[in-house]
């Protein structure tokens, strides 16, 4: 979700009439740019080199001796990730991508296409008055609605079939095991995985964070920037619109970099046994799961050119009206 919505006023082009161009064209990286991502690169290279060094002491082996970076899991849970898990993955990812494109629309985009202003006579009523926003947070805010959705529905299936274990510590020895992968990681000698029976402690808590801290503190920042929110809530005080904005930019942030190694890992730890676990719903190594990955990218591409102000003011206008 995005900042609160305005209602930007409609500039015209040198011919008279009014422009939806649109900001925020490619050009070469600024200097900040630039020095962030040597930054960025130069703190990997020493972080990678003290991890080796680290790994080469005798303190450094006796730890991961002790600490191997597995996550034990309680007595008695069953090997293997449910069907259901399968679809929500899918649906997670879809969601996010078009989450994270629609929001950066949102934040670049200073002509947009069109506008829409939401009819208070639906099914979805608010005290605040109809409030004219861009096209591109429209379609933001439907996204984000299905995708909290889809996360309701993820949470009930978790603790309803019992998966929560794998990704819930249930041991304060998880931290320091999560410590020990990130460690093996970091020297590129890479811990053993095996994500069919159970994830290792610094994949368990990465997913305890992204599940549970991530994403509801994007619903949190998102509904208090939403026209939604009540305007003169109490809670406004302690809870101000600068500091929702504050934190669902980062967080955003952190998603993108989250799939990013994400999928690395997947494809770099044996790839078609990972993509039948995710995709597949078996542990091997065939490529069913690949060929189930390959169709869930070519639908998300498909999605991410169909997202243009041509095909949504159809569906928009189902919802209220759209126009300049």
């Amino acid at each position: 979700m995005s900042r609160a919505p305005q209602a930007p006023k409609a500039s015209r082009t040198p011919g008279g009439s009014r422009g939806s161009k649109r900001s925020g064209g490619l050009g070469l990286p600024s200097r900040k740019t630039l020095v962030t991502a040597g930054a960025v690169i130069a703190g990997a290279v020493v972080l990678v080199l003290l991890a080796i060094w680290f790994r080469s002491t005798t303190a450094g082996q006796d730890f991961i001796r002790t600490y191997p970076g597995r996550a034990e899991l309680p007595a008695g849970t069953a090997d293997g990730l449910p069907l259901w898990l399968n679809w929500q993955h899918f649906l997670n990812a879809f969601f996010l991508l078009l989450i994270v494109r629609s929001g950066i629309q949102v934040r670049t985009v200073q002509r947009p296409a069109a506008y829409f202003t939401r009819n208070n006579k639906g099914f979805i009523k608010t005290k605040n008055p109809p409030t004219k926003i861009s096209l591109d947070l429209w379609f933001h805010l439907c996204l984000d609605a299905l995708w909290v959705l889809n996360g309701v529905v993820f949470a009930v299936l978790l603790f309803a079939t019992g998966h929560w274990v794998r990704i819930v510590p249930t041991s304060w020895d998880a931290i320091p095991n999560a410590v020990s992968a990130g460690i093996q990681y970091a020297s590129l000698n890479w811990p053993t995985e095996n994500g069919w029976a159970n994830y290792n402690a610094l994949q368990m808590l990465t997913y305890f964070v992204t599940v549970f801290i991530a994403a509801p503190l994007a619903f949190l920042t998102g509904l208090r920037m939403s026209g939604a929110w009540p305007k003169k809530a109490a809670v406004n005080k302690v809870y101000p619109l600068e500091l929702a904005r504050r934190i669902h930019f980062p967080v955003m942030i952190y998603f993108v970099a989250f799939v990013a190694v994400h999928v690395f890992l997947v494809l770099a730890t044996g790839a078609l046994r990972n993509l039948n676990h995710m995709y597949g719903n078996h542990d091997g190594g065939d490529w069913l799961g690949f060929w189930l990955f390959v169709v869930s990218l070519v639908v998300m591409a498909g999605a991410w050119l169909l997202a243009r102000p041509v095909f949504l003011r159809p569906i928009a206008s189902l919802m209220g009206k759209v126009g300049r």
